[in-house]
């Protein structure tokens, strides 16, 4: 499986507060690029799978929906995270 715990809670220490942060904003969304670009690979060799496209599509829509959020509440946050993961906006 490509995203077992110790990935995950790698992904939470790094971006999180600590490994145990799994509810922040930073956390869900590092956690949401992972499997998009993870998703994305996997498009590029099945492009005909509709399924996995529209589950890439609403990760895509969740992660902004949060990018936003944190945009609102703190642009500080927003920045640094943004930044770490090399998103564009």
């Amino acid at each position: 499986m490509y995203l077992d715990q110790a990935k995950k809670k790698e992904i939470f220490e790094k971006y999180g507060a600590s490994t145990t942060d799994t509810g922040s904003a930073e956390s869900q969304i590092a956690l949401f690029t992972y499997r998009i670009a993870h998703l994305t690979e996997h498009l590029k060799q099945n492009h005909k799978d509709f399924v996995t496209e529209r589950s890439l599509t609403k990760l895509v829509g969740k992660r902004r929906a949060l990018l936003n959020y944190l945009y609102r509440i703190d642009v500080d946050r927003y920045r640094t995270i943004v930044k770490a993961l090399g998103l564009r906006k």
